[in-house]
């Protein structure tokens, strides 16, 4: 881990938090290396239950680095080779990470940061926060999944519109438009974070992982695949410890206790 990508713990909940504040959380080569270790780390962790992906200061992450950018690019190096070497394996690693993954937005969301907080499966918004699909402004597409993931939040129309007129969303429009799950005030977003990151820990893990797998895969498929997918991840899941204490639990009335096993 660098100093520009932090990782901590609290339980079983941890809190990767993107760390160059004085550039709005801009992402160098090697903030990006930081941030997919960060996230396999917490991926492979059996003691991580749910993730909370930040960013220091008053900004979430405002997309590449456009500085070194443009050194790469006035130099003999590709510069969008970094699409295929870190943003992809980022965006399939947050969406595929068997745990719930939630991003605690202080501040702008912009390009590659936005769609980054896309992928996640929750977002909370501080009131201050905006979003903002900056691709064509620098007359380039959508990467890092927004292509994806965006339709799916807000329709193929209003993507198309996000997209190419890149104009700023508020965090007040963003919730509207089913963008992120809450807004709330800019002191308490952590404090929220946390809480919300922390019920989720205490909850069906195992469940939360193949309801993501479910979706991931019925984005792509058919109706009889995804019928089928359904009853493997049923067999799968109905073999868990986690199941069979939750469903005496309810019998009895009580509260279940889940262990991810």
């Amino acid at each position: 881990m660098t100093d520009s990508v932090l990782q901590q713990a609290d339980g079983a909940v941890a809190t990767i938090t993107i760390n160059r504040p004085d550039a709005r959380n801009a992402l160098t080569a090697e903030t990006k290396v930081a941030l997919l270790e960060a996230l396999r780390d917490c991926s492979g962790s059996e003691s991580v239950r749910a993730v909370i992906l930040t960013g220091a200061g008053q900004s979430f992450c405002s997309g590449q680095d456009l500085r070194e950018h443009a050194e790469l690019l006035a130099g003999d190096t590709d510069p969008l080779d970094t699409v295929r070497r870190h943003y992809n394996p980022i965006i399939e690693t947050i969406t595929g990470m068997p745990k719930p993954v939630v991003a605690a937005l202080p501040g702008v969301a912009a390009g590659a940061g936005a769609s980054i907080a896309f992928a996640c499966d929750f977002r909370i918004a501080a009131e201050r926060a905006s979003l903002l699909l900056a691709f064509a402004r620098v007359g380039l597409g959508a990467d890092s999944g927004a292509s994806w993931t965006l339709q799916r939040l807000v329709g193929s129309a209003m993507a198309a519109e996000l997209l190419m007129l890149a104009e700023p969303v508020t965090s007040a429009d963003a919730l509207s438009l089913g963008l992120v799950t809450s807004v709330v005030p800019d002191a308490e977003l952590m404090s929220t974070a946390n809480a919300f990151a922390a019920r989720l820990a205490a909850g069906p893990t195992l469940a939360y992982a193949a309801i993501k797998e479910s979706l991931l895969y019925g984005s792509s498929h058919s109706l009889d695949q995804s019928l089928e997918k359904e009853a493997q991840l049923q067999t799968r899941l109905g073999a868990s410890a986690d199941h069979r204490s939750a469903t005496k639990a309810f019998v009895a009335k009580q509260t279940p206790v889940f262990e991810g096993r």
